[in-house]
Formats: structure tokens, C-alpha cells, sequence
């Protein structure tokens, strides 16, 4: 592995369990949802793929948008991150829908571009490129 700036280490013990960072900060009972037979009576893996993929797509936008002289003061992003059969029966696969709130100032053009342009440089976008579907929105 290439020397990181950054490595964040977690211990999880099962979809129906807990999950822990080292140093932490973060640690959450997990729970099998609901649509799955579970108690849906904790967090799930989905849900913090969701918030990583959503906040790092955000950072990475206020990062391209500054380069490119915008601004997107107010933007949000919402990351939905579905969890679905694959064809075969042979388990589930992900998929994800990147949901983009921009100001209503910037024109079409300019928010599809911003976006696109996200999709290059975000590394949760860079991670999942080629293994599961991520559709771009802007709202």
C-alpha cells in the first residue's frame, strides 16, 4: 500500500452487533434491518456507506467548485445506497443514487459539469467506479 495521510481503522463484529473506530469516536450497535429479518433496532452498513460516500462527495465538490470559481454555498448531498438481490441469487449487491442540491443560481449546465467533474476527483466515486452502478442527480 501507498503511504496515506490518513487511515482510519474500525472493528465491527457482525451486521448484528457493534462497530467501533480506534480511536473511539465512533461506535455503534449494528442491526440487521427490518427488510432483511432483522430488528432494524441499530444502524447498518448501508447507512454508513451512505453518510461516507455523502460527505466525501460533498467536500469534494466544494474542492471543485472552488477551483472552478462557483459558488455553492447551501449545496447538500444525499447518498442512497440500495442493497439489492443479485440476478444470479447468489447474494446482494450495491447500488447508489448521489442526490445533489446545488444553488438554484448556478444554470443546468453548470451544475451537471460541477457534478461530473466531482464524480472524477471524490475518492468514494473513484472506489466504486467499475463495481457497482452510481446514478448523479442534481436537484
Amino acid at each position: 500500500m501507498d503511504m496515506s495521510h490518513y487511515t482510519a481503522i474500525a472493528t465491527a463484529t457482525g451486521r448484528d452487533g457493534r462497530a467501533v473506530s480506534s480511536d473511539g469516536k465512533l461506535d455503534v450497535r449494528l442491526a440487521m434491518q427490518k427488510e432483511l429479518g432483522g430488528t432494524g433496532d441499530g444502524t447498518n452498513p448501508e447507512q454508513l456507506f451512505a453518510v461516507g460516500y455523502a460527505a466525501c462527495f460533498a467536500t469534494s465538490m466544494r474542492f471543485v467548485a472552488q477551483a472552478k470559481k462557483l459558488d455553492v454555498t447551501g449545496m447538500s448531498v444525499t447518498a442512497e445506497v440500495g442493497l439489492v438481490p443479485k440476478e444470479d441469487g447468489s447474494g446482494f449487491r450495491l447500488e447508489v443514487v448521489l442526490r445533489t442540491k446545488l444553488p438554484e443560481s448556478l444554470p443546468p449546465e453548470a451544475k451537471s459539469d460541477l457534478i461530473e467533474a466531482t464524480h472524477q476527483v471524490c475518492p468514494y466515486s473513484g472506489a466504486t467506479r467499475g463495481n457497482i452502478p452510481v446514478e448523479l442527480l442534481a436537484e
